[in-house]
């Protein structure tokens, strides 16, 4: 079974900093995309940034100069530092990856169980 969990959320003052943790486990046989979303109370859930097997990075505008994402593919981990956060970075931050699972023979779409990034003002 697989599955992926984050770790790393909590409450933190406007200008702060967190960072975000995702593992994938269970019988894995590749991993292309690995990425986070977030989504805010009344708001549809958004992608924050991506990051593909080879490197390639996309994300919202509205975090550049402020968030950075990291991969390292040998344990299966993406990590999402943000810095200077503001109020309106509070959501549910989602971890998401496209897997191939071992006894699979298509990718698909995983989701972790969400983690609560609350930024005060």
């Amino acid at each position: 079974q697989v599955q992926l969990v984050e770790s790393g959320g909590g409450l933190v003052q406007a200008g702060g900093s967190l960072r975000l943790s995702c593992v994938a486990s269970g019988s894995i046989s590749s991993i292309n995309f690995m990425g986070w979303y977030r989504q805010a109370p009344g708001k549809q859930r958004e992608l924050v940034f991506g990051i593909t097997s080879g490197g390639t990075t996309n994300y919202v505008d509205s975090v550049k100069g402020r968030f950075t994402i990291s991969r390292d593919n040998a344990k299966r981990m993406v990590y999402l530092q943000m810095n200077s956060l503001k109020p309106e970075d509070t959501a549910v931050y989602y971890c998401n990856a496209n897997i191939l699972p071992k006894y699979g023979s298509a990718y698909r779409a995983y989701w972790g169980q969400g983690t609560q990034v609350t930024v005060s003002s």
